[in-house]
């Protein structure tokens, strides 16, 4: 891919409490109901915490590659990785794993024609399992929903942006013929995946 351009709540409880008195023996003297008021403690639910990507695994296609972060390059598109086995994360994003699209790009080939690190992505197929490592190497799995292919210049808000609460990862990577005129490649090859319950 020489050029990547895509355009509880707080309320009182209350319940019986049963308080038994005892002896000096050990049996019990009576027994009786007490209503008690509790306040219980506000309950705090610690966010999952998601770290910078560091590295992407996809065993289908045995790729384990290291990732770049980047934001838009000066013609306003997604820019690329510097390196052709390197992966590029859309740093302005959402990380991986976090709600909304996180977008990571990867080279076909580099510009001597060279196999890249997403020479196989369209031997991707639903189902297939991808891992996000952070720089902790915590990983975050996604599950492969599925693979479609968009014109260089087609509108792809799709893949940046999401509206539905959960945490996506799309990977892309230059298809079809390479267009001379353009430098850039016809297509683009969009796999799109969803975070592992």
């Amino acid at each position: 891919m020489r050029r990547n351009t895509i355009f509880l709540g707080s309320a009182v409880l209350g319940f019986l409490l049963w308080r038994q008195i005892l002896t000096i023996s050990g049996t019990v003297q009576y027994a009786f109901p007490e209503r008690v008021e509790v306040e219980p403690e506000a309950v705090v639910v610690e966010a999952e915490r998601i770290g910078v990507p560091a590295r992407v695994e996809i065993p289908s296609i045995a790729v384990d590659a290291a990732i770049e972060k980047v934001a838009l390059a000066k013609d306003g598109s997604m820019d690329v990785p510097k390196r052709p086995l390197d992966v590029a994360w859309f740093e302005p994003g959402p990380r991986p794993g976090e709600t909304g699209s996180a977008a990571i790009a990867g080279h076909v080939d580099d510009i001597r024609g060279k196999a890249a690190v997403f020479a196989d992505l369209h031997k991707v197929k639903p189902g297939d399992t991808i891992v996000v490592r952070d720089e902790e190497g915590t990983p975050t799995s996604f599950v492969v929903r599925e693979s479609r292919k968009l014109a260089a210049a087609a509108d792809a808000t799709e893949v940046f942006s999401s509206t539905d609460g959960k945490a996506h990862l799309n990977l892309i990577t230059c298809s079809g013929a390479w267009d001379a005129r353009a430098k850039q490649y016809a297509e683009r090859l969009v796999v799109f995946a969803d975070k592992a319950e």
